[in-house]
């Protein structure tokens, strides 16, 4: 499982898209990338031993067994000829850009129709998952953000989180989009374009050439790939990039008066 980087690489893919979607604060982007970060875990919970499956014991867990079921069912009716003799319940159904966007829409309808409380218990799932993956630094972090964040918008707070409706429905189908990329690059592939048939397979794993792929638990993920994300997820928080350069170039300069 490579629980840490998905969730890293989730948090990096927040903070990227975040200005593309109307995000202009500190922290609407820490949030934002937050929740995106945790929903990046949400395709393992076909697996039982995955974070996302343990997460709130037997909830997560029987959330985890009907979606097993619901991926092998629906494998083993829609496999093509030439797909593989498999189960078809890890690494399909929410494997795949058709469940990040399902999810991802069926997200913003839930909460446009709940009301603030929904859409708080989608961020709070969100935040419990990023912060099992990359540590208990992150929650006091985000938390501290979205408390920025009300006070920003007090009185005004729940007509705000009417508004994020859309946002937080891009941040699960984004987590999601993001998991399945990295998956994407590993041993095993990932089935991305379902149900589009390719090759015969309606479940094909798209993946790169074969030394360009990685496999879960390696020193391409924890010394070259973590590492790297790591670096990028500071950089692209907002305000960190523009402040080092202008550090930099007040060292360049001092330096050669």
């Amino acid at each position: 499982m490579m629980g840490r980087t998905h969730a890293l690489t989730g948090w990096c893919a927040g903070l990227a898209v975040a200005p593309l979607v109307g995000i202009s604060t500190l922290s609407q982007a820490v949030v934002f990338a937050a929740t995106t970060a945790g929903y990046a875990l949400l395709p393992d919970l076909d697996h039982p031993g995955a974070r996302a499956s343990k997460l709130l014991g037997p909830v997560t867990g029987a959330l985890s067994w009907l979606l097993r079921h619901a991926s092998a069912s629906l494998y083993k009716v829609t496999k093509g000829p030439r797909d593989e003799r498999k189960k078809g319940a890890h690494r399909h159904l929410s494997h795949t850009l058709l469940f990040a966007l399902l999810l991802g829409g069926l997200t913003a309808w839930g909460t446009s129709v709940g009301g603030p409380w929904v859409v708080v218990g989608v961020v709070v799932f969100g935040l419990l998952l990023a912060e099992d993956a990359l540590g208990d630094w992150l929650l006091p972090v985000a938390c501290g953000a979205v408390v920025w964040w009300v006070v920003e918008n007090s009185p005004d707070v729940l007509t705000q989180l009417d508004s994020v409706s859309g946002l937080l429905g891009i941040a699960v189908a984004l987590g999601c989009f993001t998991h399945c990329l990295g998956d994407a690059l590993t041993e095993s592939g990932c089935p991305f374009l379902f149900p589009i048939p390719i090759a015969g397979e309606t479940w094909y794993e798209l993946r790169p050439p074969k030394k360009l792929r990685f496999s879960t638990g390696t020193k391409v993920e924890t010394a070259i790939l973590f590492p790297t994300f790591v670096v990028l997820g500071v950089l692209l928080i907002p305000g960190v990039w523009p402040a080092l350069v202008n550090f930099v170039a007040d060292v360049l300069n001092q330096k050669y008066l």
